[in-house]
């Protein structure tokens, strides 16, 4: 069973940064491709960034694009949002996602329903 625990989440100004954390486990197969999601209330969740395992390709949403950046610790099965020049609009609860198959695929998708397992959210405040 694939579990993701986040941690990183808080409050800060515009303009100010944060690292969010995912530390998976249970991956039972070698490739896996690991993303970030967002969630305001009343809106559908939508996707940030992702990479995978093999390569390191990543893909991240217009809106983020140049300002956060997706990585991650193969060794230690982590991943990392390094988020800067945060704005209001990124308040959101931050979900990682997790999606492993048997062969590499290539490039991340953003779309929610390609993933298959889900932390438990942490929270992100950005004031202006």
């Amino acid at each position: 069973q694939v579990q993701l625990v986040e941690s990183g989440g808080g409050s800060v100004q515009a303009g100010g940064s944060l690292r969010l954390s995912c530390a998976a486990s249970g991956f039972t197969y070698r490739v896996n491709y690991m993303g970030w999601f967002r969630q305001v209330p009343g809106k559908e969740r939508e996707g940030v960034a992702a990479i995978e395992n093999v390569v390191g390709n990543a893909r991240y949403a217009d809106v983020v694009k140049g300002r956060f950046t997706i990585s991650r610790d193969n060794a230690k099965n982590m991943v990392y949002l390094q988020m800067n020049s945060l704005k209001p609009e990124d308040t959101a609860t931050y979900y990682c996602a997790a999606k492993q198959v048997p062969l590499w695929y290539g490039v991340p998708t953003l779309a929610e329903a390609q993933y298959d397992h889900w932390g438990q959210g942490t929270q992100v405040t950005v004031s202006s």
